[in-house]
């Protein structure tokens, strides 16, 4: 935007283009900002979930639950039209997808740490562009291609920290899962999306769908969902305004302004900022194999996004942790 500022003749006194480009411009400078704000905001949802005294599955349930409390009535009020048919399928599908990566993420959190459960999950993109070969042919360049596998290097340098059979090594397992089951969501959703259907109508038929994917499961393993204390609401309402509705609505209002590939390589950020949050607050220092192996994995994924960077029309890839 700046240099649209600068380039001779770009803006004429008195034309009315000038007005434009600056308001573009602070448009541009305030969604800057709201980025930061939307990264901290999920990033500190692993902090939040550690802090709310409820298993795993509760905590999944309520954070989609809670999410399409607020959003609906905000979808009434605007009429937002909401999918039919087809469209609806697709987002009740994408929603199982998302129920089922907060399951398994969430969990995750009950036996690893949060800098190895972050980062892991995080490697979403790699299994986007894995799938998105797999089932509808999309070739990725040669860069993104040596990013992926050195994303994977330093994941399963991650997955190794700790005896082979811990439970460590099982939350690392269940993070990897997460990061699946979310590359599964994510391209389900890119098909709805380009059906039309608007960012409130979606998001909450996907969380609504994900709530009713979540509460059997949680029935099933007889996992409570309600009797919890004010404290471990507050924190349940906190993960759920802050990374569920804060984090990801902001980032998905800053896309109008901001070039795609800096809101995709905010997910570089996220591990670091929950790392250190966790560090912090939790006290919970990563072990080696968890920070060099997470250093090799975040440098695959800059490839992997700078990959993507080369190829117009690709759409981003929201950190949705």
């Amino acid at each position: 935007m700046a240099q649209a500022l600068d380039a001779p003749g770009a803006a004429l006194e008195g034309d009315g283009r000038g007005s434009l480009v600056q308001d573009k411009a602070q448009k541009s400078r305030i969604a800057l900002s709201a980025v930061a704000v939307g990264v901290l905001a999920v990033s500190a949802a692993a902090i939040f979930i550690r802090l709310a005294d409820a298993p795993a599955l509760a905590v999944a349930f309520w954070r989609n639950a809670l999410g399409v409390l607020v959003l609906l009535p905000v979808a009434l009020y605007r009429r937002e039209a909401f999918p039919r048919g087809r469209a609806l399928l697709v987002g009740v599908a994408s929603g199982v997808a998302l129920g089922a990566h907060f399951g398994f993420w969430i969990s995750s959190l009950d036996y690893t740490s949060v800098a190895a459960s972050v980062v892991l999950v995080c490697t979403q993109p790699i299994f986007v562009a894995i799938l998105a070969y797999l089932v509808f042919g999309e070739r990725t360049s040669s860069l993104s291609f040596f990013g992926i596998l050195l994303a994977l290097g330093g994941s399963v340098l991650i997955a190794t920290d700790g005896p082979v059979g811990s439970a460590t090594f099982f939350g690392n397992m269940l993070a990897v899962i997460g990061a699946i089951t979310v590359a599964i969501y994510v391209l389900i959703g890119r098909s709805l999306r380009t059906m039309g259907v608007g960012v409130l109508p979606y998001s909450i038929v996907v969380y609504a769908s994900a709530s009713a994917t979540l509460a059997p499961a949680a029935l099933y393993a007889g996992v409570p969902l309600w009797g919890y204390s004010g404290e471990t609401w507050f924190w349940l309402f906190a993960v759920t305004l802050g990374p569920q509705i804060l984090g990801h609505t902001v980032l998905n209002w800053a896309l109008r302004y901001v070039q795609a590939s800096v809101v995709s390589g905010t997910i570089l950020a996220e591990p670091v900022v929950s790392a250190v949050l966790a560090w912090l607050i939790l006290s919970e220092k990563p072990g080696l194999a968890t920070i060099l192996g997470g250093a090799v994995a975040l440098a695959g994924l800059f490839l992997l996004l700078r990959g993507y960077e080369k190829k117009p029309g690709e759409p981003p890839v929201e950190p949705v942790a």
